[in-house]
């Protein structure tokens, strides 16, 4: 298991100087003495029951009364942070979590570079910074939202349970910028907090407002690919929102990222466990050729070709979620002190970036070029390049698998220009080894690159349930471990 994986399987309870206990005995849970300060208690729990109407009618289909076997937080720490048990998702203890306030913690780049971290909203960067805690808000339902149908055809009972972790872990994420929104900004903050109840995904008239989550997740082949890629942007965003200068935000961040490791790996192993079923099945079935087709899917199992579409279709769509390559708004952001750069105290420059370049590759005169830009005006694009670097590791592992069995196939990222609808590539047509296309090269090509009706079709033939302990889908290999110790064909979920 990567250290990352590490973070996710924690014994109940762990003795360590270092733990910071969660107050239990408010009906919010919280470590931020949330009992102390009346007026923001009573604001929170008017928000509460507006909460808990949004989960039942928006959180995972059918199962709101089903035992679910969850951790919940009982403190901060990563060494031991979680307990293991049985609860009904709507009874499921949501809290305000931070992580530990780092003493005497100075804001780590630009202009306020070195100055003490901010315990309150700086005036001048109000409208700029409560913007970027609702968009990040607004991510967190959403997912939860386009998730909500899959119990229905999970393809295990451990499957389902991560699902329903990752839904309810989301929700508690909500409740992490909704106490900022409330607590740092008032009437305005209180605003958005409701409409973050009325937003839905997908919805014409009041979608969330990122594109990728107003898409649809209609399958579990889905479901992965978007807790691999997707939630792997979420991990980059929270590592730059965590370097912020306003020190609240920060600590929810660095708590949040903890959390996400679950989500990632929840994907990473999906896929993974994925392309070992189709591996094992053509093995056993003496198929060697990944493009025999037919073949491959009359076993019940996703053809390795398929599986690369599928994440190139998440892979353009999440790279679109970073925004314009080249960006005032990140500038003005970093230059804030509002929102750093991935892995920021890593970086080997001065945090300030007043005359430094970073290179930008985009689209001019018919070619794809490489430009030296701004720094300050290429945060985003950095923070792409990091997110492409990032997700790499699993693919490795991927084609690792692969290679195990013997057969002659490698997952690769798309070309960053790849079906793009935002930033320096939106409008051009590129194919996933960087060649410039005419409209009708990819239209005929376009087939080979995303998934067709076909293939939908097939993958949505798949979904078909498995909910007894022990059972799993014919398209999906059983993990290597099941959860908190437990085996793999435990009872995660009771149904009834």
């Amino acid at each position: 298991m990567s250290q990352e994986d590490t973070l996710i399987e924690t014994p109940e309870s762990v003795s360590n100087d270092r733990f910071v206990e969660v107050s239990y005995d408010d009906a919010i849970p919280n470590n931020v003495d949330l009992s102390s300060d009346r007026q923001l208690l009573k604001a929170l729990e008017s928000w509460h029951p507006g909460y808990l109407d949004w989960w039942k009618d928006m959180g995972p289909d059918g199962f709101q009364e089903a035992d679910v076997y969850l951790r919940t937080a009982v403190g901060v720490d990563p060494a031991g942070w979680a307990k293991f048990g049985y609860v009904k998702m709507p009874e499921y203890r949501w809290g305000i979590l931070l992580a530990p306030k780092v003493e005497g913690r100075t804001i780590p780049c630009g202009r306020h570079k070195g100055e003490p971290v901010w315990q309150e909203v700086p005036g001048e960067y109000r409208s700029l910074l409560r913007r970027l805690i609702v968009i990040q808000a607004d991510t967190e339902p959403a997912s939860v939202e386009q998730q909500r149908y899959l119990g229905k055809t999970a393809p295990s009972l451990y499957d389902m349970r991560n699902l329903f972790q990752v839904n309810v872990e989301e929700g508690r994420h909500l409740w992490a910028m909704v106490y900022l929104l409330v607590k740092y900004f008032g009437k305005d903050g209180r605003e958005e907090a409701q409409a973050l109840l009325e937003r839905r995904s997908g919805q014409q008239d009041n979608p969330r407002i990122l594109g990728a989550f107003n898409e649809r997740t209609p399958d579990w082949l889905s479901f992965f690919m978007f807790t691999y890629f997707t939630d792997r942007d979420g991990k980059m965003q929270l590592a730059a929102l965590a370097e912020s200068g306003f020190d609240p935000l920060s600590r929810s961040c660095r708590f949040m990222l903890t959390e996400e490791a679950h989500h990632l790996f929840v994907g990473e192993t999906g896929v993974g466990r994925t392309v070992e079923a189709t591996c094992a099945a053509m093995q056993k079935a003496g198929i060697t050729d990944p493009y025999d087709t037919e073949a491959i899917r009359k076993l019940g199992v996703v053809d390795l070709p398929l599986l690369q579409r599928k994440a190139n279709f998440h892979m353009s769509v999440t790279r679109d979620l970073f925004g314009s390559e080249i960006s005032s708004n990140a500038a003005d952001a970093f230059s804030a002190g509002l929102k750093g750069r991935f892995n920021e105290a890593n970086l080997k420059d001065d945090h300030q970036l007043q005359d430094d370049t970073y290179p930008v590759m985009r689209a001019v005169d018919g070619h794809i070029v490489t430009e030296d830009v701004p720094a300050l005006r290429a945060i985003n694009s950095r923070l792409l390049d990091d997110y492409i670097a990032d997700c790499q590791g699993g693919i490795d592992r991927w084609n690792k698998t692969i290679e195990k069995f013997g057969i002659d196939f490698r997952f690769a990222q798309p070309h960053k220009g790849f079906n793009r609808r935002i930033g320096e590539f939106a409008g051009h047509r590129i194919s996933p080894d960087g060649r410039l296309l005419t409209e009708a090269e990819w239209q005929a090509g376009q087939g080979e690159w995303l998934p067709n009706d076909a293939d939908n079709a097939f993958i949505h033939s798949l979904m078909q349930p498995c909910h007894r302990p022990g059972e799993y889908a014919s398209w999906i290999a059983p993990p290597r471990m099941g959860i908190n110790q437990q085996p793999v064909d435990y009872e995660y979920v009771k149904i009834d």
